[in-house]
């Protein structure tokens, strides 16, 4: 994003240009401020929409200033001299000589329509990249007290947004953005994280009836690929009618391969043991953890196209919106889970298992080895 130009700098016209859109903003001001009859035919642009501070307040005393007489206008430059005056207030550092320089900087005043789509478009870029940055650094703020809710409604927003553009800027084939987009870095797996999908598998072991119920949570959800393969033996099991208790999932592992890496029979055996509270407990807690992450990589990917200006605004809205389809499955199944039964698929709950559950760290350490 381009650094706004300081309002009280005296030599506007020797700063080096930003981007392409500088020398837009200038040949629109210079259109205007030479023909400034013009102003009508260049459509909804606001002065918030200039990337220049000091280009933005111009334009807005150019559209609040009464237009002079055309033949009058040409010669006499009083009217510039009101519009610099009503501009000052809000950019200091503008002078009549700077006025000057954007009329004759501006190749053609009869394109003007297209200076100001320029600006439209550099903006839309601009603010696409704001949603994005947001909705990454919501999916990641650990002091939100509904984290899910809140960036899903973040992405609605930035999905707004992209409604908005859509009406503004016309389509057209080749819309795929060709931003070749950073991978999201792997680090290591919070303590925590592991420890609930521990807990979800020894809990769910223990109580597998509720299995048929959580069918929102897939093994992609899970931060390990061991958690995950077991999460698979576990449902499985479930789907086939087959008894589920440790040795029936330690059997079940060891035909997908886990023992093969030198896992411990006894130690697989350990994880599946330890049962604190209710499986859906935990399923919620590791389908969480995936809502945001996805978020979060939805997010960064949209702001890698809105950063890179080869991509048109249509180019942006197709990706983007392609982006944010891949949230889509996961929210759906995230709904799911944190709906309340329908009254036929209502149940008695079982007094022994309880939705809630401790913190993780007080009964997972025996199967820390595991990781």
């Amino acid at each position: 994003m381009p650094q706004p130009t300081d309002p009280d700098e005296d030599n506007l016209d020797d700063l080096p240009p930003a981007r392409p859109v500088h020398y837009a903003e200038q040949s629109l001001l210079g259109a205007l401020l030479l023909d400034p009859h013009r102003l009508p035919d260049i459509g909804d642009l606001d002065a918030g929409q200039f990337g220049n501070h000091a280009h933005g307040a111009l334009f807005q005393a150019i559209r609040t200033v009464p237009p002079p007489d055309p033949e009058a206008h040409r010669l006499d430059p009083a009217w510039l001299n009101t519009v610099l005056g009503a501009a000052r207030p809000n950019a200091p550092g503008l002078t009549a000589s700077y006025l000057h320089t954007l009329i004759q900087v501006c190749p053609w005043p009869k394109h003007a329509p297209t200076y100001a789509r320029m600006i439209r478009a550099d903006h839309a870029r601009r603010t696409l990249l704001m949603h994005a940055e947001r909705l990454a650094q919501t999916s990641t703020d650990a002091t939100l007290p509904n984290p899910a809710a809140t960036t899903l409604a973040q992405a609605d927003t930035l999905a707004q947004f992209l409604d908005s553009l859509a009406g503004q800027f016309a389509p057209h084939p080749g819309s795929l953005p060709r931003t070749v987009v950073p991978g999201t870095p792997g680090g290591r797996c919070r303590e925590e994280a592991l420890d609930e999908e521990r807990l979800l598998l020894a809990t769910a072991t223990a109580h597998p009836a509720e299995l048929k119920n959580m069918r929102w949570l897939q093994p992609d959800d899970f931060t390990l690929p061991l958690h995950a393969t077991l999460w698979q033996c576990l449902t499985a099991l479930d789907h086939y009618g087959e008894p589920v208790d440790p040795v029936t999932v330690l059997w079940e592992a060891q035909h997908r391969g886990l023992l093969a890496d030198g896992l411990a029979p006894g130690d697989l055996i350990a994880l599946v043991s330890t049962p604190v509270g209710s499986p859906e407990y935990w399923g919620e807690r590791v389908l969480q953890r995936a809502l945001l992450a996805r978020a979060f990589d939805v997010g960064t990917r949209i702001a890698a196209y809105a950063q890179d200006p080869a991509n048109t605004p249509h180019q942006l809205i197709t990706g983007s919106r392609r982006a944010l389809a891949d949230l889509t499955t996961l929210r759906t199944r995230w709904h799911r889970s944190t709906s309340p039964p329908t009254p036929a698929a209502r149940q008695p709950p079982s007094p022994a298992v309880s939705r809630a559950g401790p913190p993780p760290r007080a009964t997972a350490g025996s199967t820390r080895a595991l990781r």
